[in-house]
């Protein structure tokens, strides 16, 4: 059984950067699609990042220039660093498992329970 558990998240002033981490057990993240999502109060879900089994990426728009995401396949963990944060980015992020290289959450099937980022003004 594949379990996530998200790391890093915490409060920044605008401009700031964070380190998530998401921690996977239960599988190899090296044979799989895994994203990182993210959801404000009030408002649906995000796409922000997928990262495939070879490596290759895609980010949502918002995130081009200023998010990297990254695995360390020995550990068996997702990153994803935050650069230049804005305060309406403040929610919760999430990373995810696919079988399928996509933005979209409906694709996705494990979750984490998700880590909090705060971006202050």
């Amino acid at each position: 059984q594949v379990h996530l558990v998200e790391s890093g998240g915490g409060s920044v002033q605008a401009g700031g950067s964070l380190k998530l981490a998401c921690s996977a057990s239960g599988t190899t993240i090296s044979i799989m699609y895994m994203g990182w999502f993210r959801q404000a109060l009030g408002k649906e879900r995000e796409g922000v990042a997928v990262v495939d089994n070879d490596g290759s990426l895609r980010y949502a728009e918002f995130a081009k220039g200023r998010f990297t995401v990254s695995k360390d396949n020995d550990k068996n963990i997702m990153y994803l660093q935050m650069d230049s944060l804005e305060p309406r980015e403040s929610g919760m992020y999430y990373c995810a498992t696919s079988r399928v290289f996509s933005l979209l959450s409906a694709f996705y099937s494990t979750w984490g329970q998700g880590t909090q980022v705060t971006v202050s003004s």
